[in-house]
């Protein structure tokens, strides 16, 4: 490609190849995604949000060391999310580290109208209640009809409008000052939606058949 690419790996070899057109194919193709050059690909235009940035020290035999570490989550705003923390000397790096590993967090968001109180068909919100965790914080993602937008705190706001989650009530419990386990207890959320709509045992067929056919 002309970005001078070389891929590494099977599946950036099919995406390279033309075998594999969209970030749904790669995902359900059960193959490792292991370079973000992958997701530039396939889904160009990505937005990123820095939830937060702390300063982060430790002795050694050397002295003390400072480093940054940055929490930071990805999305295309249309159902494709990611998620990731990075640490740096430096707060520009930290950051840009952080990008390259949501990319390769990147999952789908099961996106619908699961509100009782909306019509089926749409996309504003979510199919099913979601729930996840992240050290003392739970958050729970609930559907909401349209129009009533995102009854969230902040952080977790900025990580369901990268998704494209534009409707959705929230309730979260514990130690929800801190950012980096509220994003991610949110970002765990909505990847448990996503793995529950297909079973187990058919993602592990279908991973054996991409396998078996190398």
């Amino acid at each position: 490609m002309s970005n001078g690419w070389e891929p590494r790996t099977r599946l950036g070899r099919k995406v390279q190849d033309g075998d594999i057109g969209s970030m749904g194919q790669a995902l359900d193709s059960g193959l490792p995604l292991k370079e973000p050059e992958i997701v530039d690909q396939l889904l160009p235009g990505l937005q990123d949000e820095v939830l937060d940035i702390n300063m982060v020290q430790r002795m050694t035999d050397s002295g003390r060391r400072v480093k940054f570490r940055c929490v930071v989550a990805i999305g295309n705003r249309d159902g494709y999310l990611g998620y990731a923390e990075g640490r740096d000397d430096q707060v520009g790096s930290a950051i840009q580290k952080s990008i390259e590993v949501a990319k390769l967090n990147i999952i789908r968001v099961d996106r619908g109208s699961g509100s009782w109180e909306d019509r089926a068909g749409g996309t504003h919100s979510l199919v099913r209640k979601a729930e996840g965790k992240a050290g003392s914080v739970t958050v729970e993602v609930i559907p909401a009809p349209m129009g009533l937008g995102l009854a969230t705190a902040p952080t977790v706001g900025h990580i369901l409008r990268l998704a494209g989650v534009e409707d959705a009530w929230t309730k979260s419990n514990g130690s929800t000052r801190t950012t980096v386990n509220l994003a991610k207890a949110t970002y765990n959320a909505l990847k448990n939606a996503s793995q529950a709509r297909t079973p187990q045992r058919a993602r592990e067929v279908q991973r054996e058949a991409e396998e078996g056919a190398d």
